[in-house]
């Protein structure tokens, strides 16, 4: 009878390896499939010229999607882990979603760690040292001889980076023990190394976060339509077609030989259009499009991130108080025993759409940043090089966004597999100046967005516009059209 019973537990277990594993692959295949049109929207078409170029590009492609779809996978990761807690609660005893189980969810983190870290140091590193090699001189020129390049090259960056982290390590924590822990490749040095990697995309979500929140309102007011009060759109656009006229005529008269002359006039033309275009959208629309969702989205933006400062708020005042608040706590009971949220699903829902929007505005945040705005990529005219700096940047930002949640307090979730292993997690001073750093640069942002209108009427009525002391009058005044309809510009 035992035996018996043994039997079925293996068969039982066999069954439930089985079905968590094939969750996994439709997932991850989901994924992947929406990643590849989102690169091949985006990558340029005449990197496909020569045989072996066009081989080359090709597993590049392959590995920038499989990159993309991790960092997918570990943005939507903690949304569908707090989803599924509260969904374990609400029907425990379901026939239907008992697939849905700790153990599914333990798997998936793992598997998320162990995917980043091999995009990380293995496929995108790969993947840029595959695209640019040439062949080592000598060799016969093709598609091994760029792979043994990229092999070799790959060999010293990983000694490079493996004789950095030793020399830091050892300099920082002097302990015998620690550095010869630094030998263990596997089960010490990665986790070392991806600890420090999440570090700064930590540092970077703190950096791109703020300017994100700020910078969604005049996003999607760009997206969106805005109200017309006291303007005469039929005007606007009958001006705008006669200036484009006008243009138009100027071009057809110029000669070829004045190159930088055209070059001037077709940006200029293609700018009277862009505005036409947003002119003739806003006289299309609807008046429940004009005056009502526009209004709607800036409140329900301006309500997220005020309850996202508020929380931050409360989770630095219970740093203070209470040691289980640190991200490196004490365990939960687990999935499916207890609710994340003091207001049980509707706060899970409040935490993943918080989550989502925290994602949303650190892509946004970074691709505004100066240093990353050539970054961003461009609808058929991205190159792979490009690309694959893209995937690692999100792969970086995604990898990290679990561990900000956690930190900054949004959610109570406690992090699984290798995302709990961090250090620097269970150092309060860390954890306390992130949150702190977090609140006051975004509040800084905010005030700065919401009060550069009077800022800039301060800076006129002073008489220092003309030092151009303030960005954002720079930018208003070389964007905003006159009252004839025409584009200003400096």
């Amino acid at each position: 009878m035992e035996g018996h019973d043994e039997v079925s537990a293996r068969e039982q277990h066999f069954h439930s390896q089985v079905r968590e594993s094939t969750i996994c692959f439709l997932l991850f295949a989901i994924l992947y499939i929406a990643s590849y049109f989102i690169i091949t929207r985006y990558k340029r078409k005449s990197d496909e010229q020569e045989d072996e170029d066009a081989i080359v590009n090709r597993i590049s492609l392959f590995l920038s999607t499989f990159t993309l779809a991790v960092s997918a996978g570990a943005v939507l990761l903690l949304p569908f882990s707090i989803i599924s807690n509260e969904i374990l609660l609400s029907f425990p005893q379901n026939y239907y979603i008992q697939w849905l189980n700790g153990s599914l969810i333990h798997g998936l983190w793992n598997l998320a760690s162990l995917f980043s870290n091999l995009c990380l140091f293995v496929l995108m590193p790969f993947a840029f040292f595959f695209l640019e090699s040439e062949g080592f001189a000598g060799l016969k020129k093709g598609i091994r001889a760029r792979v043994l390049e990229t092999v070799v090259m790959l060999l010293l960056l990983a000694s490079l980076i493996l004789g950095i982290v030793w020399v830091a390590s050892a300099l920082i924590d002097k302990d015998a023990a620690s550095m010869e822990s630094l030998y263990d490749l596997w089960e010490f040095y990665l986790p070392y190394l991806y600890s420090c990697i999440s570090l700064m995309g930590c540092l970077l979500l703190l950096l791109c976060t703020p300017v994100g929140l700020s910078r969604m309102f005049t996003v999607m007011g760009q997206l969106l339509v805005k109200p017309t009060i006291l303007e005469d759109l039929d005007e606007h656009i009958y001006i705008i077609s006669l200036e484009e006229e006008a243009l138009q005529r100027r071009l057809n008269g110029l000669s070829s030989s004045l190159e930088y002359s055209i070059m001037e006039l077709e940006q200029e033309l293609e700018n009277v259009k862009t505005l036409k275009a947003k002119l003739e959208r806003r006289k299309k629309a609807s008046a429940w499009e004009r005056n009502l969702v526009y209004p709607a989205v800036m409140v329900l933006l301006l309500i997220e991130t005020s309850i996202s400062v508020l929380l931050v708020a409360c989770n630095i005042l219970c740093l203070l108080v209470d040691e289980t608040a640190m991200p490196k706590g004490t365990r939960g009971p687990g999935i499916g025993h207890a609710s994340l949220s003091t207001f049980g699903f509707v706060g899970a829902a409040l935490e993943i759409i918080l989550i989502f929007y925290l994602m949303v505005s650190s892509v946004v945040g970074f691709y505004s940043l100066r240093f990353f705005g050539n970054f961003t990529p461009k609808k058929d005219d991205t190159t792979m090089t490009k690309i694959i700096g893209n995937c690692v940047s999100i792969l970086v930002l995604s990898s990290a966004l679990p561990v900000m949640s956690r930190t900054l307090g949004i959610t109570r979730f406690d992090l699984l597999g290798d995302f709990g292993r961090f250090n620097w997690l269970g150092n309060f001073y860390i954890v306390l100046s992130y949150n702190l750093l977090f609140a006051i640069v975004t509040t800084l942002c905010l005030v700065r967005k919401f009060t550069s209108a009077v800022r800039e009427e301060l800076f006129k009525a002073l008489g220092l516009h003309k030092l151009h002391l303030s960005n954002t009058s720079r930018d208003s005044e070389t964007t905003k059209p006159s009252a004839n309809g025409h584009q200003k510009a400096l």
